[in-house]
């Protein structure tokens, strides 16, 4: 049984959701997501209430049911609250600049690496060591993030690297010289 998709997604007011076969649009106050539901789950509407309901009982089928639901839900949440990730730089001389609509971060390598801003993303950068991302679309402001994180990981000796705000680092001990 699937807790995750047997619940029910609420429809906030001013967000509306159309469905066209297995290709469901949701729009609100924040702008416009599209997804095309699996064959095997069916999406009913009731009111301001939606729900999923899955083909058979096999692992494949009850994976897709959780997995709609959950982006289902995200897609409502996007349009109507948006999501945001926030990334900390450590590190001496680690510092991130935005211009126009380029994202320049100096993090210890010889040369500067570079970001474009992407479509239905807002980046900005309130401090030197901090970069805020944000969005309608859940996947691409984690995918974005975990793009950024991935230039200098942070590592386990010196914790210096970019990490999600309230990342804990697990911190090893380094060598010990007599």
């Amino acid at each position: 049984m699937s807790r995750i998709g047997n619940k029910i997604v609420t429809i906030p007011a001013g967000v509306e959701v159309k469905q066209d076969g297995q290709f469901v649009t949701v729009k609100g106050p924040k702008g416009e997501l599209n997804y095309t539901i699996n064959p095997e789950i069916t999406m009913h509407m009731d009111g301001t209430e939606v729900s999923f309901t899955r083909a058979a009982e096999d692992k494949k089928h009850r994976a897709l049911h959780g997995t709609t639901t959950a982006n289902f839900s995200n897609m409502v949440e996007g349009v109507t609250n948006g999501f945001s990730k926030t990334l900390k730089m450590v590190g001496v001389g680690y510092r991130a600049a935005k211009s126009g609509s380029k994202l320049t971060l100096s993090v210890g390598y010889s040369h500067p690496v570079d970001f474009e801003d992407r479509e239905g993303l807002t980046v900005e950068v309130p401090d030197a060591l901090t970069i805020k991302i944000a969005g309608i679309s859940k996947q691409a402001v984690g995918d974005f993030a975990a793009e950024i994180r991935a230039i200098r990981p942070p590592e386990p000796y010196k914790g210096k690297g970019i990490r999600y705000e309230g990342e804990v680092v697990r911190r090893k001990e380094g060598k010990t010289g007599k």
